[in-house]
């Protein structure tokens, strides 16, 4: 069946001409006893919670079928622009609380459990995370689906759907253990495999000429080895507006499961070759990339994702009644999501002139001006590069085309910059060497229409350094779009007890419409409201200091500030600069200089990338040093610290909402951004940060009396770091001396002699990037402040207030809607509601 056939049966009317289903608590009881009885076939001896919540979330799904249903033909009947969001990592976390919440029946949906005498958080408990990124990158790209659906914005996400997700970290006598995440290990009850719309994706072969029926020649890719994309699609429900959009995730097939040859002959292994190569593709996120093989499967998951995505959104094109490719450019925006997706544009391209037989010039007009680039990294080692040889071997249709890119791209600036040879060096999209690489993140920039940062000074330092040459040529390629959280998952759904507090002081409508929330300032002069507001902090310490008794067995008292670093383990982001503030605190207390003491609670989790020693080696220092100061009686209550293990979604969404104090401690000019700052300040936590990323900016919109600010900027780093000579200021700085003296002595690793050395070493190399030294002292002195404030309840209540009340700019609301206005000129489509 062709695709324009098949799209023609799903809008055939009558089919889906349904009532809609109930919405109150008789209707959810019913459905939920039918899914239990019918569908899972459970009985009343069938006690597992697991089938409970499998039960709820067909119950749920639905009721956001027909929702998902109703926004396909509202998009198809508009005939409106749509935009995709192409992303290597979607860490989405557990999907049935939102989908509860935006679709308003969480209360309803917990009342019909509990006339059946369950909880709903206990069922809730029961779904694994969506663990389908990394950290920032992943989350990001999910907020952004939930921003676009609120929104009614016809934006479709695509990515990939690996059968093992994240890491799950253990700590094992303090250090990272990694064991497989197989998420899917149950199903997911939130999924609708798809096979109809299958793509077929190549790998290897050779290109050859080819004479075209009207006498033309053309390049074509041949014998090569497929693999196929097979979608599972995910719903996105909007809030309480109707619309469900789609992240279409591609799970990696066989072309044929084995070689029957080969098993006739009695060769099993060699018979199912092709099959498991095919599979590995989508087995595993983001493999390390130390060895040749991690990098060749980095790649071809990049690609496969380019491709399949591509394919489906160019033949849904041409079955939806259009004829030709003409318009394609001005009705589809692509949105890469850093570099990782960068084949898309020499992919679009292959697609275009070998696939549906456009000339380079129709072909590129298309390409340029439906692509867009966002970049999320300062670091030019995280800018991602691949051997010509690897492009040559498993893209060589790919090479070409980028390498004609590439020409094209150099003769222009020869044109404008005469006799610059350096400059063509600098810019080319292959960087001369031994071994010539070719330069992703320069491709996209080439690609695009519009390239992106993700705060303001992240995109100001890209344009003045990692992509200045790029930004002399085309300074209105680029725009800053900071990024943000959404408020559904990060405050209605994680904080319920606080949004039940704001939402009677100004109505429930602000979780939709973020920059309400500043209105609560009209009432932090109000005492009652300060001591509601400090209640539900309590309450949420509590709940928090509950997790870390159950998953480190330490015991956080909720009287105690609440200090946090919860993010991934980088020495960008400097979670030793914490290690050392809490060792100066127990130097502290060991010395007697305890005099206005603030009791406080040090949190901190995150993952290491497995092949990362460094990290690695900074989460066996702070379980170390926490196993130290919680085991010694005269540090007492004064001071605890914990790491916490396999941090992930769920654990953030306890964690920010009983946070005090958010560490956001970063080098300046390191960190792009930042979201987990955005969510601790819209849960009422106060910053304490250099300024860098988004930190700037919210230090901006709270004030500099509601924000702890220490550290070089990032032009003082600049400066410094040609003389930077920490020795010098270890040993000017009797605190930093003393904390230098306790790791060099072992007294954090009595039975592991100098097994921190390379820790120790790093601080006091004059090279050290991260310039952990400098800024020890700004620290510790903004960290003391941080304690008097701590100290006055009155006070630090009000600064929590302010925080979530200025936290309006961070919603992703606002910054999609920058996307929508100013780069992707999406029309937003109202899904009319379901009528009995």
């Amino acid at each position: 069946m062709t695709e324009k056939k098949k799209y023609k049966t799903i809008y055939s009317p009558g089919l889906t001409d349904l009532p809609p289903l109930p919405m109150d608590v008789p209707g959810l009881i019913q459905d939920f006893r039918h899914h239990y009885a019918h569908h899972l076939g459970r009985d009343k001896y069938s006690r597992s919670p697991r089938y409970h919540y499998q039960a709820l979330a067909y119950t749920v799904r639905e009721r956001l079928m027909e929702r998902w249903s109703a926004t396909r033909y509202a998009y198809h009947d508009s005939e409106c622009k749509s935009g995709y969001y192409l992303s290597l990592e979607f860490l989405m976390g557990r999907a049935l609380g939102n989908a509860l919440l935006n679709l308003g029946i969480t209360d309803r949906a917990s009342t019909a459990l509990l006339q059946l005498g369950i909880k709903l958080e206990d069922l809730a408990e029961q779904e694994i995370d969506a663990g389908l990124g990394n950290g920032g990158l992943g989350r990001l790209a999910a907020c952004f689906l939930d921003s676009c659906a609120t929104l009614q914005l016809p934006v479709m996400g695509y990515g990939i759907r690996y059968e093992y997700g994240m890491f799950r970290q253990r700590i094992v006598d303090g250090r990272q253990v990694e064991e497989p995440d197989h998420w899917l290990r149950d199903g997911n009850p939130w999924e609708v495999e798809r096979p109809e719309y299958s793509q077929r994706v190549h790998f290897q072969g050779r290109t050859e000429l080819f004479v075209r029926a009207d006498g033309s020649t053309g390049r074509r890719w041949v014998d090569t080895r497929d693999v196929i994309a097979v979608p599972h699609d995910i719903p996105i429900p909007g809030y309480q507006n109707g619309t469900v959009n789609t992240l279409r995730l591609w799970k990696a097939a066989p072309t044929d499961i084995f070689d029957l040859g080969e098993f006739n002959a009695g060769s099993y292994p060699e018979s199912v070759a092709a099959k498991n190569e095919a599979e590995n593709i989508t087995m595993v996120l983001y493999p390390n990339d130390a060895s040749e093989n991690g990098k060749a499967l980095r790649l071809r998951q990049q690609y496969f994702l380019a491709s399949a995505s591509l394919q489906d959104v160019i033949e849904r094109w041409l079955a939806l009644n259009r004829r030709d490719l003409a318009s394609f450019g001005e009705k589809n925006c692509f949105q890469l999501n850093d570099t990782h997706p960068s084949c898309a544009v020499p992919e679009l391209m292959r697609l275009l002139m070998d696939e549906h037989g456009l000339g380079w010039d129709e072909a590129w007009e298309i390409t340029s001006h439906s692509m867009a680039y966002t970049n999320h990294t300062l670091l030019p080692e995280a800018l991602e590069k691949w051997p010509v040889g690897l492009f040559q071997q498993l893209l060589p249709r790919l090479l070409e085309i980028i390498l004609e890119i590439n020409a094209r791209f150099l003769g222009e600036v020869a044109q404008r910059w005469p006799g610059d040879n350096e400059r063509l060096r600098r810019m080319s999209l292959v960087e001369e060497g031994p071994v010539p690489q070719i330069r992703m993140a320069y491709l996209a920039i080439v690609g695009s229409f519009s390239v992106n940062g993700v705060a303001a000074l992240h995109s100001q330092l890209l344009a003045q350094g990692l992509f200045r040459d790029f930004y002399e040529l085309w300074p209105h390629k680029f725009n800053n779009k900071t990024n943000g959280v959404t408020p559904r998952r990060w405050l209605g759904w994680c904080n319920p007890e606080l949004t039940r507090l704001i939402s009677e002081k100004i109505g429930e409508g602000f979780i939709a419409h973020l920059e309400r929330i500043q209105e609560i300032l009209n009432f932090s002069g109000d005492a009652d409201f300060r001591a509601h507001w400090h209640e539900v902090k309590q309450m949420n310490k509590a709940r928090l200091a509950e997790l870390v008794q159950e998953k480190c067995g330490v015991e956080f008292p909720i009287v105690s500030l609440f200090d946090v670093q919860v993010k991934r383990i980088h020495e960008y982001k400097r979670q030793l600069l914490n290690v050392l503030h809490v060792i100066h605190l127990y130097d502290r207390i060991k010395r007697g200089d305890t005099a206005d003491w603030t009791d406080r609670c040090v949190l901190i989790g995150g993952k290491a990338a497995p092949g990362y020693y460094m990290a690695k080696l900074i989460i066996k220092l702070i379980n170390n040093v926490a196993s130290v100061v919680n085991n010694d009686p005269e540090v007492g209550s004064r001071l605890k610290v914990a790491f916490l293990p396999n941090y992930r979604v769920t654990a953030m969404e306890v964690v920010c909402p009983g946070t005090d104090l958010s560490e956001q401690i970063s080098t300046a000019g390191k960190e792009a951004s930042g979201t987990g700052n955005m969510k601790f300040m819209m849960n009422g936590a106060i910053t304490i940060g250099t300024l860098d990323g988004a930190n700037i900016e919210i230090r901006e919109e709270v004030g500099d009396d509601n924000f702890f600010m220490f550290g070089l900027t990032a032009d003082q780093v600049d400066e410094l770091r040609p003389h930077y000579n920490p020795a010098a200021i270890i040993a000017g700085d009797p605190d930093l001396f003393r904390v230098m003296q306790l790791l060099r002595s072992g007294h954090f690793s009595m039975f592991e002699s100098g097994i921190f050395d390379p820790i120790i070493d790093a601080i006091g190399n004059p090279s050290d990037p991260w310039m952990v030294a400098a800024d020890f002292r700004s620290f510790i002195q903004a960290q003391r402040k941080v304690s008097a404030a701590y100290r006055d309840r009155e006070r630090w209540t009000r600064m929590s207030i302010v925080n979530t009340a200025r936290s309006g700019k961070f919603s992703t609301d606002r910054t999609i809607t920058e996307y929508r206005n100013e780069i992707w000129k999406l029309t937003p489509v109202p899904v009319p509601p379901k009528r009995p």
